[in-house]
């Protein structure tokens, strides 16, 4: 029997025509897990699916892999549609990946989740970066599409709450591949030209693929490089963005951006009725208060005629002088007293008080007073004081006595 002789190239192909005439293989969805993963230079992602037991090499090319709304990831749990087919040259077979899903998870929700994740790690949610909202815009510029009803509620509910701002609108684009650099743009315009005191960025409510447009990592960007502060207002309550969590405020709605925006007017008015009344009453009690103090004025001597405040200070001073005559007297009075006794005991121990008693007190040449015999001999002169008088005597004999 005559066996046929393929080369390589012939049994790969015949493999490859065989696999894509199978309709199963030809659009087939394969779950598992991503390992491998690598992106080269050619845009062109290749990686390998995996489960418990097997593994599937697989491609997607740089068209396919444009669409994605996430990054793929080693260890991400995929669902990958795409045909299985034979690569010739190495005569393996792949899938060939047209579409990439999360198992379990929405692509959307993917892409938002890992993009909040990468601008949170860049700071663009700190806190500290918020700037502070004018209290009274000049000017407040929106920056949404100029055919959504959103414009119109906002444009509403400005000029009801605070007439004196003015609005400009800038028109975008709000959905759709073109609107994340329309609305980036915007905004770096009005920075530019300092356009507003404050900006407003949203749109009306809409499904997740309507508001994706301000999960665009672009915007966010724009939105964080902002001089103006910026409201993000982007459908209803319950939707939240990139951009609410980058903005300087989140507004439930754009209506509520409008009344976040500037202050309202009767509030305002109830304040300034509020002030006036406070202040009519401060100087009310201000007045009442200086009136009674100019009827005790009006009221004092002093005012009443010079002479009232002549006489009173003239018995002031009268009244000053006894104190002053009386406390003198008192003092010259004790002072004198204190004279007397001291007198007194001078008196006492006077050395002449005993002279006069009949002693008398004997002084030698040199003008000592001679306590003992020892001090003069015979042949000299001393000097007695007596009490009415001294004499001049020579010392003639000297006798100690023996005791």
């Amino acid at each position: 029997m005559m066996q046929n002789t393929l080369s390589i190239t012939q049994v790969n192909e015949y493999i490859r025509a065989m696999m894509d005439s199978d309709r199963l293989l030809a659009n087939i969805a394969v779950r598992g897990e991503i390992s491998n993963y690598k992106v080269y230079p050619s845009g062109h992602h290749y990686f390998t699916l995996k489960d418990a037991e097997g593994a599937l090499k697989c491609v997607m090319f740089r068209g396919s892999a444009a669409r994605l709304k996430f990054r793929p990831d080693n260890g991400m749990q995929v669902i990958a549609i795409g045909r299985i087919s034979v690569y010739p040259r190495d005569g393996t077979y792949q899938l060939y990946c047209n579409a990439l899903s999360l198992d379990g998870v929405g692509d959307l929700y993917a892409a938002f989740e890992q993009l909040k994740a990468k601008l949170a790690a860049q700071g663009l949610f700190d806190p500290a970066h918020k700037k502070q909202l004018p209290k009274f815009p000049k000017v407040v510029g929106i920056v949404t599409s100029s055919a959504g009803a959103a414009v119109h509620d906002m444009l509403r509910i400005l000029r009801k709450r605070y007439p004196l701002t003015k609005v400009r609108l800038l028109p975008v684009r709000v959905q759709g591949a073109e609107a994340p650099a329309e609305i980036a743009a915007a905004i770096r315009y009005a920075n530019h030209h300092k356009l507003a005191d404050l900006l407003i960025v949203g749109r009306g409510g809409g499904s997740i693929e309507d508001l994706w447009a301000f999960n665009d990592e672009i915007v966010a960007r724009a939105i964080y490089d902002s001089e103006i502060p910026i409201i993000s207002a982007v459908g209803h309550e319950p939707d939240v963005t990139i951009s609410d969590f980058v903005a300087d405020l989140r507004a439930a709605t754009p209506s509520n951006a409008a009344e976040l925006a500037v202050p309202d007017q009767e509030a305002l008015q109830q304040s300034l009725d509020n002030a006036l009344s406070a202040i009519s009453t401060a100087l009310g009690r201000q007045l009442k208060n200086a009136r009674k103090q100019l009827q005790i004025l009006s009221s004092s001597p002093a005012l009443q005629g010079p002479t009232v405040y002549l006489n009173q200070r003239r018995k002031d001073m009268n009244l000053l002088r006894n104190q002053l005559i009386a406390a003198q007297t008192s003092i010259i009075s004790k002072e004198r007293q204190r004279y007397l006794t001291y007198t007194a005991k001078l008196d006492a121990m006077s050395p002449l008080k005993v002279l006069s008693r009949g002693y008398a007190m004997t002084q030698n040449a040199g003008r000592e007073v001679v306590r003992s015999v020892r001090q003069v001999a015979p042949g000299d002169t001393i000097s007695v004081r007596l009490s009415d008088g001294k004499l001049t005597a020579s010392v003639t004999h000297i006798q100690e006595d023996i005791l």
